[in-house]
């Protein structure tokens, strides 16, 4: 009887001592953060607050400065902690990355993840994207914190999903003119949130100057403008893909307000010639188009 406490006793001993080296080792492994971007909401919130508009072709953002800046502010933040990278999630067509994005993809220490861009520049799959690699890196025990840059509801599964595996979630907001810009129900679910402002994304965003086309010289035709019209449709049919603009015919004879400032701008700068107020140029330059769209649908 005493050899079966003393061998009990000997197997309690080797136990501690075992539990007691594990909880050494983890206790020398540090702590892992990452950053996650939603650039939908950084391009609105960071547009509106600089630039005084969310459309992105109306401001140049500095994405390599504020990826450092972010990764600063982390630092700071975390500071027993080291980073695992930086993911940035944006849309794009057929998931192609632009140049712009592909600039950012090869920066140091950052990941670029790409849903879709519908024909009415949504975004479409970016917040799956996030509870897929937020659950992911959580499951697997790469992150102990997770910093979120973003406001949309739907981004409240993804906390809830890193949140159930122990990871601890950040929500990272940029400051709004007027009320709110992030979901009352994602910055209930958080563990902390913190947001940014004017002065820390100024140095990064900054307005561009339109270009001035003339409006004093030879002025196109009809005819010339819905020519056009016709060529910008068969670009955008190469490079968009048939899906996003079929989407469009239902709205005949009306565009989606972005896809018809898009549709003027590409053309005033094959006309070098501003079609500002001239609502017959412009009746013209969208006859183009559809008419275009319907010959192939």
């Amino acid at each position: 009887m005493n050899d079966d406490l003393a061998a009990l006793g000997a197997r309690i001993d080797r136990t501690n001592e075992l539990l007691q080296r594990m909880l050494a080792e983890v206790a020398k492994t540090p702590s892992t953060h990452a950053i996650f971007v939603d650039a939908g909401y950084l391009y609105a919130a960071a547009g509106r607050l600089v630039a005084g508009t969310e459309d992105r072709r109306a401001f140049d953002l500095d994405a390599e400065g504020l990826i450092d800046a972010l990764i600063d502010k982390a630092r700071t933040i975390f500071a027993d902690s080291r980073l695992l990278r930086v993911y940035w999630y944006d849309g794009a067509r057929r998931r192609i990355h632009t140049a712009e994005q592909q600039s950012i993809a090869e920066l140091p220490d950052v990941k670029v993840r790409l849903g879709n861009l519908n024909a009415n520049n949504q975004q479409k799959g970016v917040d799956s994207l996030i509870r897929s690699d937020l659950e992911s890196l959580a499951r697997h025990r790469a992150i102990s914190d997770a910093a979120l840059l973003g406001g949309d509801e739907d981004l409240v599964s993804a906390v809830e999903a890193a949140q159930g595996y122990g990871a601890r979630v950040h929500l990272w907001g940029i400051e709004a003119p007027e009320g709110r810009n992030q979901a009352e129900p994602l910055l209930w679910e958080v563990d902390s949130q913190r947001t940014f402002d004017l002065d820390f994304f100024k140095p990064y965003v900054a307005r561009r100057t339109a270009p001035a086309y003339d409006v004093t010289g030879t002025r196109p035709t009809r005819e010339d403008v819905r020519f056009v019209g016709a060529q910008i449709a068969a670009k955008w049919l190469a490079a968009r893909g048939r899906e996003s603009l079929v989407e469009l015919l239902p709205g005949h004879p009306y565009l989606p307000g972005s896809v018809d400032q898009d549709l003027l701008v590409e053309a005033e700068g094959l006309l070098q010639y501003s079609l500002r107020g001239q609502a017959d140029l412009r009746r013209a330059l969208r006859d183009g188009f559809w008419e275009h769209l319907q010959t192939l649908y």
